[in-house]
């Protein structure tokens, strides 16, 4: 495993302990150590950019999750992101095809469908061309690598869409999180698809079993509106005031406002005009192929939601 100490990486290093598999996965800090030790796994010390720490990594291995990712917005470093998305990428199929690994899984992303405005994304969508962000450039030309050139290793390609549940705050769940906390108090109305933590997990492991070389399976429970996912969350937690939602241009021209801000001050913005043009967009995908070929089961998004909101008392971030 690379990244599995990391919000999709855990669920999937607890899932392959609990079926009795012997698991080593890849280490970048003392904290991620422990925190694969406390999952049942291995821990080896190294990243993706080292390749002698991928050698020992996958010495020996049956399969190969290949998980870790930068996943970022309004990144200060998108240099960074490349390097470890794109470049990591390609030391993962290296080290996998020098030491005779069989199957390797890669963790992509649905937004790597790159479907037109208005359509619903299939693993066969033409791609449009063009990329919303920094972060889908990445994962895209990072998908095209572990799918080119990979010899006798058997390349899986799974594309969750957003994931969500207990264990997620960061990145789109910092946005669910900002809602609940009276946090954001204006939203563009949009449509965003969901994959429950659990059944991203669960829909690894059967890409590693069933799964057809070659092939891409996108991972997403169902796609709603905005407005939907509001009324879930008041139903589950309440919103002390509910986001106003407002035209496209007029969001895109408070980020642009919000990031001079921002800069001014020496901090990072918390909106910017490319996470703006990314929720504007919005994504609708068929996560049907998982269901037909992998037999995937997806959870309900109300149990999604009731789950996450749970979890989010738990752990004090609630105001």
């Amino acid at each position: 495993m690379t990244g599995g100490s990391g919000v999709v990486g855990r669920p999937v290093v607890r899932h392959l302990v609990e079926q009795g598999h012997q698991v080593v996965a890849l280490a970048r800090s003392s904290a991620s150590a422990d925190a694969i030790t406390g999952l049942g796994a291995r821990p080896v010390a190294g990243d993706v950019l080292d390749p002698a720490a991928l050698l020992m990594l996958v010495a020996g291995a049956d399969r190969v999750f290949h998980v870790a990712g930068v996943n970022e917005l309004c990144s200060p470093d998108p240099t960074r992101m490349d390097l470890v998305n794109i470049e990591g990428t390609r030391n993962v199929v290296a080290a996998c095809r020098s030491t005779g690994v069989g199957r390797l899984i890669h963790t992509s992303s649905a937004v790597t469908i790159g479907e037109r405005s208005g359509t619903v994304g299939t693993e066969t969508s033409p791609h449009r061309g063009s990329y919303l962000s920094r972060y889908e450039r990445s994962k895209h030309l990072a998908e095209r690598v572990a799918l080119e050139d990979t010899g006798d290793l058997d390349v899986i390609v799974v594309n969750p869409s957003s994931v969500q549940g207990p264990g997620r705050s960061s990145g789109t769940g910092r946005l669910i999180l900002d809602v609940l906390n009276g946090n954001l108090p204006i939203l563009v109305e949009t449509k965003v698809s969901i994959v429950d933590i659990d059944d991203c997990a669960r829909g690894h492991l059967l890409a590693a079993e069933k799964g057809v070389p070659g092939q891409r399976y996108l991972l997403n429970g169902a796609s709603f509106g905005m407005g939907e996912v509001l009324d879930l969350l008041a139903a589950s937690a309440g919103l002390g005031s509910r986001p106003r939602f407002v035209p496209g241009w007029m969001a895109s021209a408070g980020a642009v406002v919000l990031s001079l801000g921002a800069r001014v001050a020496g901090r990072p913005p918390r909106v910017c005009r490319e996470m703006i043009r990314v929720l504007r967009a919005g994504h609708v995908y068929d996560g049907s192929r998982a269901s037909r070929e992998l037999g995937l089961d997806y959870t309900p998004l109300e149990a999604t939601i009731r789950r996450t909101v749970v979890w989010f008392e738990e752990q004090g971030l609630l105001s």
